[in-house]
């Protein structure tokens, strides 16, 4: 199989969808491996260093997508790759269809085999292929909006751990999966005061127990979030429901009664988001107020830390990837449940359910 690493394009992606240890995998294999020139300097693999591992560099994106029997990326196609795409290319990538019903409408268009890395998920819900993303969204969603709440940058000047004899910054996380706990990681570090709110009581115990007194976890309900949120000074958004658009948690009204300068930190933007005032900003343009309070809500966050989130990935998607490569996709799926539910689009149709019931579109599973 011929398999292709174009360059990322969205705005401040400095990722690539394979580094060069992954192409040696392919390559081992029997594959060919084909990578758009300079697609891995953000992350500092050259294209020489591509080169000895094995894989072809092209000077052209249309023709790596031209060439290639499976297109490997970090990123959801945007509208200018839609028309390179063809029919029973594989699509290996993040795609959060749910809020996406243009992307989804040219991947059916294109009978493109879409298999998203954030629905491959283990027979413990666990979503193998999000996790490490998730741990630098999550420990970015701290660092970056402590940043945002000095004076200089518009916040209202509080210092997250505080100094003695004066009131410590209040972190409110949404969500205790792995974005929250990297959040609160980073928070109880800083020093801060952190309450975690969550639906899940077995989820709200374990972490009781990881962060001992040094958190304050709450069952997540409308009332205690109407409580949290207007008292918070950094309100970070970590809701997480597998391929479905996130809910609306947090409301207009509600951040109206935080104190002006205030942040909030939304992860679940690239699903949606579960915040109501929420939109996908970038790396470029991060923020924007509304009632006074900074909103920072760009999509791809690990983009930036492109290094270690370009090799943390390639860890967890090649196994998928050369199973993909070796077998297909249906031979694939037939052997791997985990991957089975990765499938998110094929042969025109949603195959993934909760896309299809969030974009209101007909479901028809990949049959196995």
């Amino acid at each position: 199989m011929i398999i292709g690493v174009p360059k990322e394009i969205k705005i401040s992606e400095n990722r690539v969808g394979l580094v060069e240890s992954g192409v040696k995998a392919f390559v081992r294999e029997g594959h060919k491996v084909l990578v758009e020139k300079d697609a891995g300097l953000g992350s500092g693999i050259s294209n020489e260093v591509y080169e000895r591992a094995g894989a072809s560099v092209i000077a052209s994106k249309k023709e790596v997508y031209e060439k290639s029997d499976m297109i490997i990326k970090v990123k959801e196609p945007l509208p200018e790759e839609y028309t390179m795409l063809r029919e029973n290319q594989i699509l290996y990538t993040y795609l959060h269809l749910a809020p996406e019903p243009v992307l989804t409408k040219a991947l059916l268009d294109r009978k493109v085999k879409g298999v998203a890395y954030e629905t491959i998920q283990l027979e413990d819900g666990s979503l193998p292929l999000l996790v490490p993303m998730s741990e630098v969204a999550g420990r970015m969603a701290t660092q970056v909006g402590a940043s945002f709440l000095q004076r200089d940058r518009g916040g209202k000047g509080i210092l997250l751990g505080g100094v003695p004899g004066v009131k410590r910054g209040r972190v409110t996380i949404l969500g205790g999966g792995v974005s929250g706990i990297n959040a609160a990681k980073m928070a109880v570090g800083l020093g801060a005061q952190v309450t975690i709110l969550d639906i899940n009581p077995k989820r709200l115990e374990y972490l009781d127990d990881i962060f001992s007194n040094k958190v304050q976890t709450l069952f997540s309900n409308i009332t205690n979030i109407e409580q949290s949120v207007p008292e918070t000074d950094l309100l970070i958004g970590a809701v997480l429901v597998p391929g479905a658009k996130a809910p609306h948690l947090v409301t207009r009204d509600m951040i109206a009664q935080m104190e002006k300068g205030s942040v909030v930190v939304d992860i679940a933007v690239d699903q949606g988001g579960c915040i109501e005032t929420c939109r996908p900003t970038s790396h470029k343009e991060p923020t924007f107020e509304v009632e006074g309070v900074i909103h920072y809500c760009v999509p791809n966050m690990p983009g930036v830390f492109s290094r270690t989130s370009t090799y943390a990935l390639t860890n967890v998607t090649l196994k998928y990837g050369l199973m993909l490569a070796n077998l297909g996709v249906e031979e694939a799926c037939a052997k791997d449940k985990a991957l089975y539910k990765g499938v998110n689009v094929y042969n025109g149709f949603v195959a993934y359910e909760q896309v299809a019931r969030d974009l209101n579109l007909p479901y028809k599973p990949l049959k196995i």
